[in-house]
């Protein structure tokens, strides 16, 4: 009953019914006495036409009394002032055909002349109406055969009086066959009028129910739906105005929310960058803090002479100039890795041959290998073009190479393999070894984690470099990782392919 196209049907049935009800009760109480004021209206006209008529005269006013008779249903007498029928409706006569002399005209209103009429013929009258000094109007009711009459009675211009008398049986009977018809039309009309009200009500509150769903999915901020309704009408132009808030709505929630990830962003990057400056500062002062304090003991001991001979002032030189080393590495390392994760690095992108890069990069280290008693071995396809920041590549194949070269172990075996993998080339660098512990595989990316700090630190590591691969290729968009494979550890990352 809350749906606005059930109420719509109802109303509309409701004023149907109404209406229909309406009509038949006017008919069933005021058609009878409608078809008696026409009738009797119509007498009146007739009262006049038959006496222009009688005036003018004419050899065949019989005949036009029969006629108009026969139009309105009514029987028509004119008798003369001396009691002579003069003409009549019901029979043609003679123009002047006297009654005998002791013979009274007919009683007014009887319609039926006869050679020796009746001796009583009660009539009863209902409602007298007098027209004008010259026409009178009767309802009479006749009681010898129960019928009710309406009655003209006037006199013409000679004296003769002119009757007309119209039986009512037949206006009743008229009106009770239009109630009848009225009845049955109008429940017809009912039912044509209910099915009509509710295709109407369906096909006039569909796009309201459209809009309702419309503005329902902008309350729940979708503003996908769009409202189909087309016409010029007030609902096609609601439907308009709906569809333009719903878009307006939308950019206006985009750009909002654009902004408030912006906002986020920008509230996550400082955040980070005041995680990073915090650890960076926790990190390089627990970093610093063994170099920092093996040159400041030995610089002492050179400052108070605790060593007399060149060859020990030499090795406490020595020291210092190493341990300043290893320090000004982590410094460089260090900023390098914030530079690149401040989120305002960018790369110098470009083709290059990544075959010459591994060429160079191998014999740079040959003197270092050999030292190390480690075998190199470089696979590669000639040429191998790739796209990205030349001097960053080579600063995660040189963190890598060093990293393999730091725990080459078992054969003192590193390979660096480049190959052509889809749309990418995948570069990776094994060194011979044992595996690296499972727990330790995803912290191995992170700063200054150490899977093994007592081996990393006497090999002068700090943790950085892989840190720093991470961070490079997190900024060219290509993967990497780590995978304990048979005979040692394969570190690997991607790039994409040069044009």
């Amino acid at each position: 009953m809350n749906s606005i196209r059930t109420k719509l049907f109802l109303n509309i049935s409701f004023l149907l019914v109404f209406f229909v009800l309406a009509a038949w009760s006017l008919s069933a109480l005021f058609l009878e006495d409608f078809y008696i004021r026409n009738k009797k209206r119509s007498l009146i006209e007739s009262g006049q036409a038959i006496a222009a008529l009688y005036a003018a005269g004419g050899p065949n006013i019989s005949l036009e009394l029969e006629r108009i008779a026969d139009n309105i249903g009514a029987g028509i007498v004119i008798v003369s002032r001396g009691g002579y029928l003069k003409y009549s409706s019901f029979e043609r006569l003679g123009h002047e055909a006297k009654r005998p002399p002791h013979r009274k005209p007919p009683p007014p209103g009887i319609g039926r002349f006869d050679d020796d009429p009746p001796p009583h013929m009660p009539l009863t009258v209902s409602a007298r109406e007098e027209i004008d000094g010259r026409t009178s109007v009767e309802r009479q009711h006749d009681q010898a055969i129960n019928i009710n009459f309406l009655s003209l009675r006037r006199v013409l211009d000679d004296g003769s009086i002119l009757l007309i008398r119209l039986p009512l049986a037949a206006v009743a009977e008229s009106a009770a066959y239009a109630g009848k018809f009225t009845a049955l039309s109008g429940l017809l009309a009912i039912i044509a009028g209910c099915v009509w009200a509710y295709f109407f009500a369906r096909k006039f509150t569909a796009p309201l129910q459209q809009l309702g769903e419309v503005a329902a999915g902008i309350a729940r901020l979708d503003f996908s739906q769009r409202c189909r309704v087309t016409g010029n009408d007030e609902v096609g132009r609601l439907g308009d105005s709906i569809n333009n808030l719903s878009c307006r709505l939308s950019k206006a929630i985009a750009a909002l929310n654009e902004t408030n990830r912006q906002l986020l962003a920008d509230v996550e990057q400082e955040r980070r960058l005041d995680k990073l400056r915090k650890d960076f500062i926790s990190s390089v002062s627990h970093e610093l803090r063994t170099p920092l304090s093996l040159i400041l003991g030995y610089a002492e001991g050179l400052k108070e002479n605790v060593v007399r001979s060149k060859g020990d002032r030499e090795y406490y030189c020595a020291v210092i100039a190493d341990e300043a080393e290893k320090m000004n590495k982590l410094v460089n390392g260090l900023l390098d890795l914030a530079q690149i994760e401040s989120g305002h690095f960018r790369l110098d992108r470009k083709d290059f041959d990544l075959s010459s890069l591994l060429a160079d990069i191998a014999q740079k280290y040959q003197a270092i290998l050999r030292e190390k008693n480690i075998a190199l071995s470089v696979d590669k396809e000639t040429p191998l073009r790739v796209n990205g920041d030349a001097l960053r590549v080579e600063q995660i194949i040189l963190n890598l190479l060093n990293n393999a070269i730091t725990h080459a172990d078992g054969e003192r075996l590193v390979e660096i393999t480049a190959v052509d993998a889809a749309d990418k080339v995948r570069v990776a660098v094994f060194n011979a070894g044992k595996h690296i512990p499972p727990d330790s595989m995803e912290n191995l990316w992170l700063s200054f984690y150490k899977a093994d700090q007592a081996r990393t630190r006497g090999l002068g590591g700090y943790g950085l470099g892989l840190s720093i691969v991470r961070a490079i290729q997190e900024l060219h968009g290509n993967a990497y990782g780590v995978e304990n494979v048979a005979g040692g550890v394969m570190f690997w990352f991607e790039l994409d392919k040069g044009a």
